[in-house]
């Protein structure tokens, strides 16, 4: 474009409000200190360079240093269209200053703030700035021969004078150095900008550092969704409301199988595996009976281990972070795949089979959200059921709500446990919830119980070997009756006081751990596969050498069971022990998880567990606890928090002994709740699900007060396991509550830290989309148009790609009709995600042709103005679950571009924030719970 067709422009800089500029052109991204580079001269003898505005005091009264608005100018580019930005850019510059120096001088009661002010203004004069250096700078020392040799960084004002970046930079760090937060005024800049607002978009899932995004979960009412809910008949939305129905009667009927299939192999392998071990020992027969359990064990993890590493690493850990960050808003891809639920079911009864220190539980809620996922789906990524009714459930909105149902019925079926399914659901993953979804989810929770109690009553004739005996009730204490006075509040409230004390260090070292680990894990596959087997080999010979150091105890002819006990469950086992003596060590190490849950749940027993057996077994299973979760084989926590829990809980019964009449089972099951409250932070799931295990309802009031005081305690010192997780994972996820200095920032100010918005106008040419993709991620583009800017809504970035695939291009620049929409395109089809930009082919004449966005734009997207606080920002974007938050101009005029810039959750989280405002951190201690 010449450089005399914009010189029309330069009339419009020189009013008596705005200074007079010399305009340059910037054909690239600024330098690093934030000022243009140099201008391309030219030979026009009225302008010197092509034109390009340069407010360089626009916005120091919140960032203390020069810089330059700028508008990017394309040689292609029409000139009716550049003139249009151009004027926009610095009409909305000039507003910005003048609101913003109004509030200042109005509100600012500061009376020294106000003499440095005018003492700097006066000296200001002296040199002759232009008026608009007059707001939040104060007076930089500057020589002669300092402003010399600093030429090749010089830019001019309209005075003549020359002001250097140095000059500016070193201002600006003199103040920082003198102002302190507590002297700033309520209307005076909070902001020190450290650097550019950035965030990764990257995150370890499973085991897989992983591409993440957010997911779209509000309901996007274009013109296209408009015209398909309006003809929807009524017997159209029975049907659908009939398909969720069903989603979550079959997400219920087959977590409840695959569980069932699950603890059927666990079992009998188990089972079989520690009947072979006890004939050994009954043999004197010691070194074999270790190689067969080592072994066995060995073989039993190596193929979990293998599985995971090789085929789906989503499938090592629990998977319940990864589910409770989906619901929250983060894809976590590959995590609810064909290939990682079998390697999930596979992998979970290999590694609890061989007897590492590990549950079943975190596993089975994984395994319900994938199933929810493919049968949400129409099956895995490649065999996809092509049935009309099942593209309802493309949608990210409806797959949250089948997680859900998911996650719940794996926690029903992993504890027996319908009611505290769902209670886990809402407490602990699921971030967005209504009636309806409470309902579906109980209906899915109770499938599950349907299925596991007809299992259960089959298999008790024998027929599925040694699984069924348990019964539906896992851990059962209602045949003691529980009686407890005043006097037993204090040994209550010690243990919870543990429990959390307790749980709070076991994520602290846990944490330390994983880091450990994720180190080890990063030098290859063949280290993860190590590592899980030295875990492996450690494991079997505690549990199999450490009962030989146990004294044999003799047993009480007063007890109603077999002493010695036969088989290989079970109370007092005999062991290495003679006839009429048992191991109470091997009762509980040489066993099952779950049946050493429920032999030191045991009633009745008070004699039954020597100090130094329980005191072992605490101290054995704290270490195996750390020391097992994050190696890659599928696992849960759950378990081995109630093992370690139950530890202290029954010598704490033991201790208590002469002073309570609770029996000792039951303050084994007390402490097993406190434990898991001081790490997981959950009270009211925790709660319920123990009394559904347990079957003993005397046990609700003190189980209620030893979940509160483990939670509070544990609170105190750091966050929930499943938080610690999500941080290391590098996972996004938005609390739920935002932190205190949030509210001492605007989200205009943190607009200001971003790079610049980028928008598109109602019909774009295509050559404009193309770029746009490609040199950009974004996933939203705010869409303005008009000769007057006004702001239309938002566009999506998978829109503008199914627009692309199916080529509805235009060959003038004009609107559509409605039929053509309606021909090429259906709300169905916005739905799915339609791949990359890389994917899509465009011919070079396509490139010059035509696209309406209008019938694509969200017309209804939420906005914010840029007044608001982060804080409040942050609490409506997390409830009502959005992707994207346009920021708005706070005064509305003439000349004012109608978008400010936009937010995303990375904007929202508190990391990266801290990151550009790094001083905001200093009070966050002392502002915590105001």
């Amino acid at each position: 474009m010449a450089v005399s067709s914009i010189a029309n422009l330069f009339s419009f800089f020189t009013p008596s409000k705005l200074p007079s500029l010399q305009f340059s052109l910037s054909s690239s991204r600024p330098n690093q200190k934030g000022f243009p580079p140099i201008s391309v001269s030219t030979s026009d003898s009225d302008v010197t360079s092509v034109v390009c505005p340069s407010l360089a005091y626009a916005n120091t009264l919140y960032f203390r240093s020069a810089y330059n608005v700028q508008v990017i100018v394309d040689d292609n580019e029409h000139e009716e269209r550049l003139i249009g930005r151009f004027r926009r850019e610095v009409m909305r510059a000039g507003i910005i200053q003048e609101c913003k120096r109004r509030r200042y001088f109005e509100n600012s009661q500061d009376e020294k703030k106000r003499r440095t002010r005018d003492a700097a203004k006066r000296n200001r004069k002296r040199r002759g700035p232009p008026p608009s250096r007059n707001f939040g700078q104060d007076k930089a020392e500057t020589t002669k021969s300092k402003r010399d040799d600093d030429d090749e960084d010089n830019w001019e004002l309209p005075d003549g004078e020359v002001a250097t970046i140095n000059d500016m930079e070193g201002q600006h760090n003199n103040e920082e150095e003198r102002d302190t937060e507590s002297s700033y005024s309520l209307h005076q800049p909070l902001l020190k900008r450290n650097r550019t607002l950035s965030s990764t978009s990257q995150a370890i899932v499973g085991a897989k550092v992983s591409h993440i995004e957010s997911l779209d979960y509000e309901i996007n009412e274009n013109d296209i969704f408009k015209h398909d809910w309006r003809r929807r008949s009524r017997a159209q939305t029975l049907q659908y409301v009939f398909f969720k129905w069903t989603l979550a009667f079959l997400v219920g009927l087959l977590t409840g199988g695959v569980a069932t299939l699950i603890g059927l192999s666990i079992e009998n392998i188990s089972g079989y595996k520690l009947r072979a071990v006890v004939n050994y020992i009954d043999d004197k027969r010691y070194l074999t009976g270790f190689a067969f359990f080592a072994g066995a064990n060995f073989l039993l993890t190596l193929v979990a281990a293998f599985l995971t590493v090789y085929f789906a690493p989503t499938a090592a850990g629990p998977g319940v972070p990864e589910i409770k960050a989906y619901l929250n808003g983060v894809d976590t891809p590959n995590m609810f795949g064909a290939t990682t639920l079998f390697v999930k079911i596979i992998g979970s009864i290999g590694a609890v089979s061989a007897g590492l220190d590990l549950g079943k539980e975190g596993p089975l809620i994984h395994i319900g959200t994938c199933i929810a996922s493919l049968l949400g789906q129409g099956g895995p990524d490649n065999y996809r059921f092509s049935w009309h009714w099942l593209r309802y459930f493309y949608n990210d909105r409806d797959k949250r709500d089948l997680i859900t149902y998911g996650s719940s019925s794996g926690v029903c079926a992993a504890f027996r446990a319908p009611i505290g399914g769902v209670l886990f659901a809402l407490e602990e993953v699921a971030t967005w919830w209504r009636s309806t979804l409470l309902w579906r989810t109980f209906f899915s929770t109770a499938v599950v119980v349907v299925v596991l109690r007809a299992f259960i009553e089959y298999c008790k004739s024998g027929s599925c070997g040694l699984f069924g005996k348990g019964g539906l009730i896992m851990f059962d204490v209602s045949d003691v009756i529980v009686r407890y006075h005043v006097v037993d509040i204090i040994p209550v409230a010690i243990i919870g006081v543990i429990g959390g004390l307790l749980g709070s260090l076991y994520n602290h070292v846990l944490h330390k751990v994983l880091r450990l680990y994720n180190l080890i894990n990063e030098k290859g596959k063949l280290h993860k596969l190590l590592l899980a087997l030295s875990v492996s080999l450690f494991t079997s010979i505690c549990t199999y050498g450490l009962p030989f150091l146990a004294k044999c105890k003799p047993c009480d002819s007063s007890l109603s069971v077999s002493c010695p006990g036969t088989g290989e469950t079970g109370n007092f086992k005999q062991f290495n022990c003679p006839n009429g003596y048992y191991n109470d060590l091997a009762t509980l190490l040489l066993t099952t998880n779950e049946d050493a849950v429920r032999n030191i749940f045991s009633l009745n027993t008070a004699t039954e567990f020597q100090v130094t057996s329980l005191l072992t077994f605490f101290v054995l299973y704290c270490i195996l606890g750390v020391i097992t979760f994050g190696i890659a084989v599928p696992s849960g926590l759950f378990l081995p928090i109630i093992l370690m829990g139950s530890g202290y809980g029954r010598l704490l019964g033991i201790a208590m002994r002469p002073y309570t009449k609770i029996d000792q089972g039951l303050y084994a099951v007390l402490g097993a709740a406190s434990l898991m409250a001081g790490s997981m932070r959950m009270t009211v799931s925790v709660c319920v699900i123990f009394l559904e295990l347990t079957n003993n309802l005397l046990l609700l009031p003190i189980t209620m007060l030893v979940l509160l005081i483990s939670k509070t305690v544990g609170d105190c010192f750091n966050p929930s396991i499943y938080d610690i997780i999500l941080e290391l994972k590098g996972l996004p996820f938005l609390e739920a509550n935002p932190e205190p200095w949030m509210r001492n920032i605007t989200v205009g100010e943190l607009a200001d830290v971003k790079p610049p918005v980028v928008t598109l106008q109602g019909i774009e040419r295509v050559r404009r989309i193309v770029e746009v993709l490609r040199n950009t991620t974004h996933n939203g583009f705010p869409v303005v148009d008009g000769a007057i800017p006004e702001l239309h809504g938002l566009v999506l970035r998978t829109h503008l790609l199914l627009v692309l695939k199916k080529k509805w291009f235009l060959n003038e620049r004009r609107r559509t009709e409605d039929w053509e929409v309606e021909e090429k395109f259906t709300w169905i089809d916005l739905a799915e995600r339609w791949g990359k930009i890389e994917d899509t082919a465009v011919t070079k004449d396509e490139m010059e042709m035509y696209i309406d966005l209008h019938p694509l734009i969200n017309t209804t997207s939420h906005t914010v103005v840029e007044s608001m606080s982060i804080a409040k920002v942050l609490v409506a974007f997390r409830q009502v679950g959005l992707r994207h938050m346009i920021i708005v101009p706070k005064y509305q005029a003439t000349g004012v571009f109608p978008v400010v810039g936009i937010l995303t959750r990375q904007d929202l989280r508190a990391c990266n924030i801290l990151n550009v405002f790094p001083h905001l951190a200093k009070s966050k201690s002392s502002k915590k719970g105001h």
